[in-house]
């Protein structure tokens, strides 16, 4: 039977299908100390130069840089400049003035000795080594005023929120966090306040998925886990698309006749797609509810986990035009053969470790989709590209966890 919509496509794919259904999304604009996280909607300008004025990187003595080119060398002290003054001092030749980290450059000075490498008696001071321009912070030598410190679609970290503030930008413009409804299906999933009995288990993908939407700088609203009923299963998701923006399911999307997610959406949703050659997590469906953006992720937790971050993640940075620094790579040599598949994307739990000042990988732990201690336990994850046979000694991407 030809499914009408594509069906076991590879992952390229399955981007490429996400990002022809990207969602608008409005900014706001707010203080810099709320913006952890967030993701820039428009550039940020600097309001100064920083350093604002030329000053000293260090505590010692403003001099004249001829005047110390033969040490020892004698100077005369003629003043003091602190960080914050307003008083500017002057220096001539033969003259020296003591200075603070930060302080502003005496008028005529053109360098600076560190402290250590002085030594003071009464008003001269003796300097033991020649001084160091270098020690001087130049005006705009980091950024200048009006320059463009940060583009659309950065992503606000401490660093750049430090540097905002340096910057005299005390509010950025940022885009609205999209509301993503998570939902888990199946019988057997009971909540942790509950005691279990046989064949229950505690549900535990909405924790996970709500934190990795959360990493990606958006909100995540958990629904209690939905039993496999039909009727059920609609109501749940006809409330979800009518208040959020979006909705990530875990189970339900497999062949099995119980697995509603995907009977649901074939019978009364738009379905982009169906199946992805990657392993784990080969059966998740993307599409529209009610024309709110579904994505139906495996249940089995390590499958939910790889399929977020290897499309639902590219989804959420498209829709910003942001990069994922969430999925950061480097690359290791295999120290065992990796079981792929034929025109399959691999993704396997591994280890890192320093052999001969070269990083390998092993494998972690057995690899079923359902030991999510694997994948919490492991340093990465491989991304074998399909056409690749990961033997041993082969050097292969890792995505970092």
């Amino acid at each position: 039977m030809v499914k009408p919509y594509p069906y076991y496509i590879s992952l390229g794919e399955a981007n490429d299908l996400c990002k022809n259904s990207l969602i608008s999304l409005p900014s706001e604009t707010i203080p810099i100390e709320q913006s952890l996280n967030r993701i820039l909607s428009s550039e940020v300008k600097a309001r100064v130069n920083d350093p604002s004025f030329d000053n000293s990187s260090m505590d010692g003595f403003a001099v004249i840089y001829e005047n110390t080119l033969n040490p020892p060398t004698k100077l005369t002290i003629v003043g003091t400049s602190n960080a914050g003054s307003h008083d500017f001092k002057q220096i001539s030749d033969g003259e020296a003035v003591r200075i603070m980290t930060g302080a502003p450059i005496p008028k005529g000075a053109d360098s600076i000795l560190p402290i250590e490498a002085c030594s003071v008696e009464g008003e001269t001071v003796t300097l033991s080594e020649p001084s160091k321009p270098h020690f001087i912070r130049r005006l705009g030598e980091n950024f200048a005023e009006n320059e463009t410190i940060f583009s659309q679609g950065d992503i606000m970290t401490p660093e750049r929120i430090s540097l905002s503030a340096a910057a005299g930008v005390a509010e950025v413009t940022v885009y609205c966090k999209l509301r993503i409804a998570i939902i888990s299906t199946g019988d057997e999933l009971k909540s942790l306040t509950e005691e279990l009995e046989y064949g229950q288990i505690y549900e535990s993908n909405s924790y996970g998925l709500s934190a990795l939407v959360q990493l990606y700088g958006h909100e995540a609203i958990r629904f209690p886990s939905v039993v496999d009923d039909v009727d059920t299963l609609r109501a749940v998701l006809n409330k979800a698309s009518a208040e959020y923006d979006c909705i990530i399911t875990s189970g339900g999307v497999s062949m099995g006749d119980r697995d509603f997610v995907r009977i649901l959406m074939e019978q009364e949703g738009e379905i982009k797609f169906w199946r992805v050659k990657m392993r784990p997590g080969s059966p998740p469906i993307f599409g529209t509810w009610n024309n709110t953006p579904i994505f139906g992720l495996p249940g089995n937790p390590v499958s939910s986990h790889v399929v977020f971050r290897a499309i639902v993640a590219k989804w959420l940075t498209a829709i910003t035009n942001s990069k994922d620094i969430h999925n950061k790579y480097t690359f290791a040599i295999l120290d065992e053969d990796i079981k792929t598949q034929d025109d399959f994307t691999t993704f396997r739990r591994v280890q890192l470790f320093q052999k001969s000042g070269k990083t390998y990988a092993r494998l972690k732990g057995h690899q079923g989709s359902g030991n999510i201690a694997g994948i919490a336990m492991s340093d990465g994850l491989t991304f074998i590209e399909p056409e690749a046979k990961g033997r041993q000694g082969d050097i292969c991407r890792i995505i970092l966890l």
